[in-house]
């Protein structure tokens, strides 16, 4: 872990710096300064959370390689406003960095960056950006963020937020990490239609208590679905299944949709004014990679289900 990142971490109890603690039996932990809390580090993640209801995010990672370093380079630029060529030297939050595929991308450029995941999938993410000495992952609740406050050049979270028992307030704890004239970037799913979300939300109900060896080869079937002209288009109006072209992402998506305890879906209107509330001006709505006249009417109608809402800002007081 780069030395940089290690003073940023906090105690869980006291919020007071956390320093490495050599154990002589080969066992190394973070220790609070502050209270003598200790705290492992495995596998080389420090551990300051167990994942009581993101299980199902821990094997997905783990499971499926989603790493695609020139698709994760065009995604981040659109989900953020942020060319990632241009925060070499800066220090980055990856807040909910899965498998890590960002925050590699991002330590491959020259950025020095914390990602930080409540699942099992800070192992996966781990191994991603091991070849950087540059970028650290930490076992860690965004309800509950164990970051020294005001301290990040930008921080961003995709696709995370709205897995949450409590979006907003996982929203104010990743904002208050922005050090003032630092830029913050949220994507989350959108609302859509009142039908489209009763269809959903219906299968949901079942979906998310299926065990995952049920569910697996359900998301494989729908993936399946996504490769079919027409019905890839169309049907997926009705209920979500993904027609990512690549059969792995497929999955991926399908499982990350339909097995998680949690899914809130947003308005924009709605994730502008968290922004606002946590002082951020400057406010950019982003728009998705894909564009097209059916497409962007599809889009600015909440038509299209598994697309998001994505806004940026910059925190004030600079």
């Amino acid at each position: 872990m780069s030395p940089e990142l290690i003073p940023l971490i906090r105690c869980r109890s006291c919020r007071a710096a956390l320093e490495p603690n050599p154990d002589p039996a080969g066992a190394a932990t973070l220790r609070c300064v502050g209270c003598g809390a200790s705290y492992p580090i495995v596998s080389g993640v420090p551990r300051l959370a167990e994942n009581p209801y993101v299980a199902s995010f821990g094997r997905q990672w783990n499971r499926y390689d989603v790493v695609r370093d020139e698709e994760d380079e065009a995604v981040f630029r659109v989900k953020t406003g942020v060319d990632p060529q241009s925060l070499a030297g800066k220090l980055v939050l990856d807040a909910g960095c899965g498998g890590g595929r960002y925050a590699r991308l991002l330590a491959r450029m020259g950025a020095t960056v914390l990602g930080v995941d409540l699942s099992d999938a800070v192992d996966q993410a781990a191994k991603a950006t091991a070849e950087f000495p540059n970028a650290a992952i930490v076992q860690a609740d965004l309800l509950d963020l164990p970051l020294a406050e005001s301290a990040f050049d930008l921080v961003f979270s995709i696709g995370v937020l709205h897995h949450s028992p409590d979006p907003r307030r996982a929203f104010a704890e990743i904002a208050r990490r922005v050090k003032p004239g630092g830029r913050l970037a949220v994507w989350l799913y959108r609302k859509n239609t009142p039908p489209q979300e009763w269809i959903n939300s219906a299968l949901r109900v079942v979906t998310s208590r299926m065990p995952a060896r049920v569910l697996e080869p359900i998301s494989a079937g729908l993936g399946v679905l996504g490769s079919i002209p027409i019905l890839k288009q169309t049907l997926n109006k009705a209920f979500n299944f993904s027609n990512h072209p690549d059969w792995t992402l497929r999955v991926c998506d399908n499982f990350d949709w339909y097995a998680p305890t949690y899914q809130s879906h947003h308005t924009v209107a709605e994730l502008r004014s968290w922004f606002v509330a946590e002082g951020f001006g400057d406010l950019v709505e982003l728009r998705p990679l894909k564009a097209g006249r059916v497409y962007d009417w599809a889009y600015d109608h909440d038509l299209i289900i598994g697309s998001g809402v994505n806004v940026a800002g910059t925190r004030l007081g600079g």
